[in-house]
């Protein structure tokens, strides 16, 4: 479950923005749209969160930083070597920004345990990097690590809290690699799970969303009846679907294709399969009629591959960031993937759901609690700012979310300027 997510001088964003989960003040839409994280800490979270702003204001690195912060954690120990740079790209419009650390940290529980977890990095170095642990409700510091310029080494606080071959994880950490990362490489069960949070719980998607892979492989197994009804719900009036997988065949490439390629693709696909998915509707006397998957609409074929990860979600209590969720979607279909996670019953255990849109039409209090509701824009130095809805204090249940974002008093709009000529 997440909490919060700050970020610093990564790509557009140079101050420090926060964005929480936290649910704010105001009962409206609780039992649905909230959730009590665990009895014994009380802390309430939202279900869902949709972010707002024009195009290029940043709200694309928002997601962009996190699957950064996730790409580091898993792989800084184990695919990078010593001397390989970092993923991280700093704020690049300011000289100083340009050679500052960017910064990342979320908090999150896991199993009831509330963690906060960072680090600040170059695309040479980890600067600095901290975890705090609150298994008794309060903080204990098991983690802390700063780069010491004047001296070429680090600093190092490894807290009584955190148990374990501590000074073999130590000295065992590189400077481009995470404690956590390795020590997790080096059996510590006890940072574990906060290695597994952003392993297994935390789930990203840009743009695209997904292949239909995921979504046809659960067509291949008992999950296929909770496919083919969130096809049904989502009124896509297709009545099976029909997978099957062959080898992969380097003779069906093109025979123009330049050898080197041929090679590399054949080389990257050895032993894999090739999914062949085909729909079935019914025509006008119910009779099957079979369809490639590539011959339904953009939008049906990105309901089907969200439709695997989707139940996924909701079925294990995932944390999931999807990029212009609207793309190729209906406003009712947006409305009808957002209300799955506010459902108690279909949303058991948790699913936290984070998107970015332009979709306006859902941007009501029918949908959303005012603490949901998110903007992004560009100050005059061309960074990114994040702010809630709940700064403009929107009169509960009455005012018209939608009409007052168009109208400019949230911000977050395009400032389109006339064309004066063209060639």
């Amino acid at each position: 479950m997440l909490i919060e997510l700050s970020v610093a001088n990564f790509r557009s964003f140079r101050e420090m923005q926060t964005f929480t989960l936290a649910k704010g003040k105001g009962d409206e839409r609780a039992a649905s749209n909230t959730f009590i994280a665990t009895a014994a800490s009380n802390i309430a979270l939202l279900r869902s969160a949709a972010i707002y702003g024009p195009n290029a204001s940043g709200k694309s690195n928002l997601l962009l930083a996190l699957q950064t912060m996730r790409r580091v954690v898993l792989e800084s120990a184990i695919n990078l070597q010593r001397g390989d740079k970092l993923p991280v790209t700093p704020f690049r419009l300011n000289p100083e920004t340009r050679q500052q650390p960017s910064e990342f940290e979320v908090t999150f529980l896991v199993d009831g345990v509330r963690y906060q977890y960072g680090f600040a990095a170059t695309a040479e170095r980890i600067h600095e990097e901290w975890l705090l642990a609150y298994p008794k409700g309060r903080p204990q510091r098991w983690l802390g690590r700063a780069w010491n310029p004047d001296d070429q080494r680090y600093d190092w606080e490894l807290g009584n809290n955190l148990t374990g071959e501590k000074q073999l994880w130590q000295k065992s950490t590189r400077d481009n690699a995470l404690f956590l990362s390795t020590a997790v490489q080096l059996n510590s069960e006890q940072l574990q799970p906060v290695f597994d949070w952003f392993k297994n719980t935390l789930r990203l998607a840009n743009v695209g969303g997904w292949g239909p892979e995921f979504s046809a492989s659960l067509c291949e197994s008992s999950d296929k009846a909770k496919i083919m009804d969130f096809l049904r719900a989502a009124d896509l009036h297709i009545d099976d679907i029909l997978v099957e997988t062959r080898p992969f065949d380097p003779a069906a490439l093109p025979a123009d294709m330049p050898e080197p390629m041929r090679e590399a693709i054949t080389g990257g696909m050895r032993d894999k399969k090739i999914l062949d998915i085909k729909t079935v509707h019914k025509d006008d006397e119910g009779s099957p009629v079979t369809f490639d998957f590539g011959d339904e609409s953009d939008g049906t074929q990105k309901l089907f591959a969200f439709a695997g990860p989707w139940i996924d979600s909701l079925a294990n209590g995932y944390v999931l960031f999807i990029d212009e969720l609207h793309d190729n979607l209906h406003p009712r279909l947006v409305e009808f993937l957002v209300q799955l996670f506010h459902n108690p019953e279909i949303n058991p255990n948790n699913a936290q759901l984070v998107f970015t849109t332009h979709e306006t039409s859902i941007l009501n209090q029918a949908v959303f609690r005012r603490d949901q509701i998110w903007f992004c824009e560009k100050d005059k130095s061309q960074a990114t700012v994040l702010y809630p809805l709940t700064d403009f204090s929107p009169r509960k249940g009455r005012e018209n979310l939608e009409a007052a974002y168009l109208s400019g008093r949230y911000g977050a709009l395009p400032f389109i300027r006339s064309l004066k000529q063209i060639g």
